[in-house]
């Protein structure tokens, strides 16, 4: 550290000691002596270095001759031995933990000292793998929103990440692109193949008879912008909207150890290497080698990797952290709910509101989607923005699908709506109406900036409505534009698991709501799900495999995923809800 330094820069290194003294287990007051330092640093309307130079830097509040020294030495060197000096004590990565909610400096010395957790993925490879649960002073809630507390810094720091259906037609061009040269596989790896809701970059793995050929292809084509790396086995572009794209030409023979390398995630590929060391092996992108000796296994196909190493083949979407890896040994991997396991969309809206096609569309769409079901679910009065249904407009569309259902018997469609949970909990619908409806799906679209506590209250109140059966796309979140709503989700999906109220995990690509780390913890507090396309056009049903990518990243199996019951069952469980409040 050698910089002219600032004020608010000063206050910052002040901060820094304090929060390290706080983890190294100082007193409280040496430890808020240097942050109320900071703090008054900040409200100066002084430059510091003048103040250094004309002396006036102890008049300063909370500024005594110890730490005024040390500001002294700062500003007029740049650098502070006491700051170097406690820096090589702690790891400058725990502090990052610090901005981790609920993370305090006593929880921070905890993971570095008892698990030797020393940054933000570390400690949210412990959460994953249920070591954190078992510190002193943490337990599964803890961990839960500890872990709730990473993915929304992560969200929070992906600006330069893209929605994954921004990128997902920019892939299947590429692939397309390449598609018909000689002996062609091609396969799209990272964050995409493990279907995270956005995506930095796009890992193309290629497997071709001519590899120079089919670098050349890639870097022709015409969604390439700019060719940043050509090699005759690899290359890096930048695609239209600037989206990195790498390419790699794989031997067939290597194919399986190099498409699960690309694969991810980081923490996933760390503990295969370590399975494989165990077994005196090194595993790369390239093969399995011995360590002591020279013998290489090569892998054909990915399912090889995983096989040489004892463990079953391993979903793409469970590749986070260890516990994956943790359960394929114990043998107790989830059978996830699959795409073909879904019988119905719940969430389907038409011209009746704010949809582009009429019910027999959306019928028709589903016939082609395989469905057996789907429930028409048009925003409420209130929503007025969306063409929301009056009692009178609602009565003649609950009409219009009875019809539909005595001139057809491919697709049931139930009746329902998408009701407005208004600011003080109460559903826009009439209760008069309620009793006709097959499906009442509460949702929020307005009143969105009410507080915590306000959001939390407005939520059980509408989980505790005998009519309400499922809550629509909870933190309501639109990615790159609205971050979505904070609630006591814990208490919220405790409501839903006791009432059996369904919560949704939207499918809209843009919304993918709820997440999947919130979805694992409505999960372990015993919630039943439903995945619902959304859909305002035939076309969006095809949704419905975003959705059942963010549930088995969450690890659900189908029996918690009401879209997969039989419909009887479904309908006498809705039906029901009366009884279990």
């Amino acid at each position: 550290m050698s910089e002219k330094l600032n004020n608010e820069r000063v206050a910052e290194i002040l901060e820094e000691i304090g929060d390290m003294l706080e983890i190294l287990g100082e007193s409280v007051f040496k430890v808020n002596a240097y942050r109320r330092a900071a703090e008054n640093i900040r409200g100066l309307g002084r430059d510091l270095e003048s103040m250094v130079q004309d002396g006036t830097i102890f008049t300063i509040d909370g500024i005594g001759k110890a730490i005024g020294e040390k500001i002294t030495e700062l500003v007029t060197t740049g650098r502070l031995e006491y700051y170097e000096k406690i820096s090589q004590e702690v790891p400058h990565s725990l502090l990052e933990m610090l901005k981790i909610p609920d993370m305090g400096p006593k929880r921070v010395k905890a993971v570095w000292k008892a698990l030797g957790v020393q940054t933000i993925e570390e400690l949210e490879e412990a959460a994953r793998s249920g070591k954190l649960a078992g510190l002193p002073g943490f337990g599964p809630k803890i961990s839960a929103k500890i872990l709730a507390g990473i993915e929304e810094r992560k969200r929070a720091s992906s600006v330069d990440r893209i929605p994954l259906i921004e990128v997902w037609p920019l892939a299947e061009m590429v692939k397309e692109g390449l598609s018909d040269l000689p002996g062609i596989r091609i396969e799209v790896g990272g964050s995409f193949r493990r279907r995270k809701d956005t995506v930095g970059d796009l890992d193309f793995l290629v497997s071709a008879d001519d590899p120079e050929a089919a670098v050349e292809k890639f870097c022709s084509l015409p969604i390439v912008e700019k060719v940043l790396l050509k090699g005759s086995k690899k290359a890096s572009v930048l695609l239209r909207g600037s989206l990195q794209g790498d390419l790699r030409v794989i031997e067939p023979s290597r194919w399986g150890t190099a498409l699960q390398y690309f694969t991810g995630s980081k923490e996933h590929n760390v503990q295969l290497r370590e399975l494989a060391l165990k077994k005196g092996f090194s595993l790369s992108e390239y093969s399995f080698k011995a360590v002591e000796g020279s013998e290489e296994i090569l892998c054909a196909e990915e399912e090889d990797v995983y096989r040489f190493l004892g463990l079953p083949w391993i979903l793409p979407e469970l590749r986070e952290g260890r516990k994956a890896i943790e359960e394929a040994l114990k043998g107790t991997l989830p059978d996830v709910v699959d795409v073909e396991d879904l019988k119905g969309d719940s969430h389907v809206h038409t011209f009746w509101s704010d949809g582009m096609s009429s019910i027999e569309d959306m019928v028709l769409s589903a016939h082609r989607k395989g469905l057996s079901w789907i429930a028409i679910t048009d925003h409420s009065a209130t929503l007025a923005v969306a063409g929301g249904l009056d009692a009178d407009r609602l009565k003649a569309q609950m009409k219009e699908i009875d019809d539909i259902n005595q001139n057809q018997s491919k697709v049931r469609v139930l009746k329902g709506v998408e009701a407005e949970i208004l600011a003080d909990g109460t559903i826009d619908v009439p209760e008069d109406l309620m009793g006709e409806l097959d499906v009442i799906i509460g949702a929020i679209h307005l009143s969105m900036r009410q507080t915590e506590e306000e959001i939390t209250k407005r939520y059980l109140k509408a989980i505790r409505h005998p009519r309400v059966h499922i809550i629509a796309h909870p933190t309501g979140r639109l990615m790159g534009q609205r971050q979505g709503m904070n609630a006591n989700w814990e208490v919220v999906f405790e409501e839903a698991a006791r009432t059996g109220t369904i919560l949704e995990i939207n499918a809209n690509p843009y919304r993918l709501d709820l997440p999947d780390y919130l979805a694992a913890l409505a999960k372990e507090k015993g919630c039943l799900f439903s995945i619902g396309s959304d859909a305002h056009r035939p076309s969006h049903m095809e949704f419905l495999d975003f959705g059942v990518s963010v549930a088995r990243r969450a690890w659900l199996g189908k029996e918690r995923v009401v879209n997969c019951w039989k419909l009887d069952h479904l309908l006498e469980w809705l039906k029901d809800k009366p009884n279990r409040l």
